[in-house]
């Protein structure tokens, strides 16, 4: 994916966390590993959103969804006003419920040919590195873990003010991912398993990807 391609992306999904209405609301977004690093092409863009859960209920809408759509839990699991203007991009889990990741997913990333992957998940991306970490090593996962060299975009409604100036210009640097895994406790030989590992993984994955995770 040309890089800035991929940052035009990044900065649309921004943009749409800032001002649009979402399935569910978002706290943070991300983008860690290959475009982070600078790299030009990218293999794939990985895109991390923080989602916060939603304080209020809808039972008409759920009730009224399940009967038209065959989804549940629209009002309860997504937004019931988002999932009125946006009833083309409801999606739902194997056990027929609205699936918030998958309905951010269609919603931030139109284009499902695109290498992107998004994850979603309700910590934020250095508490999840940290938990995906200690559970793939302890299930010796390690295809699992998060890539822990991110970059902070968005937070607590506010745009980071030079955050993607600096993507766009290649000026964060970072440790080799094996460098990176050893600074969260591991050691040498098992860091170096587990970026063999991450790396097959993710040279599995074709076009848009998601993955919903809860801590």
């Amino acid at each position: 994916m040309d890089r800035d391609a991929a940052l035009d992306r990044v900065a649309a999904v921004v943009d749409a966390v800032e001002s649009e209405t979402l399935p569910v609301p978002v706290r943070e977004v991300w983008v860690y590993g290959d475009v982070a690093l600078g790299l030009d092409p990218l293999d794939r863009l990985d895109v991390y959103v923080t989602k916060d859960i939603l304080l209020r209920g809808d039972p008409d809408a759920a009730e009224a969804f399940e009967r038209s759509h065959g989804v549940k839990g629209v009002g309860k699991s997504v937004r019931a006003e988002w999932a009125r203007e946006h009833p083309d991009l409801l999606r739902a889990n194997a056990n027929g419920y609205a699936a918030p990741e998958k309905c951010l997913a269609a919603h931030l990333l139109p284009d499902d040919d695109e290498p992107v992957h998004l994850e979603v998940c309700n910590a934020s991306f250095e508490d999840n590195v940290t938990q995906r970490l200690k559970g793939a090593v302890e299930r010796e996962a390690y295809e699992q873990i998060l890539d822990p060299r991110g970059v902070c975009l968005y937070a607590d409604g506010q745009r980071s003010s030079d955050a993607m100036s600096k993507l766009r210009n290649g000026e964060f640097a970072f440790p080799t991912l094996s460098g990176a895994l050893e600074m969260l406790g591991l050691e040498g030989d098992e860091a170096e398993t587990a970026v063999e590992a991450m790396r097959a993984y993710r040279a599995e994955q074709t076009g848009t990807s998601v993955r919903g995770d809860v801590v």
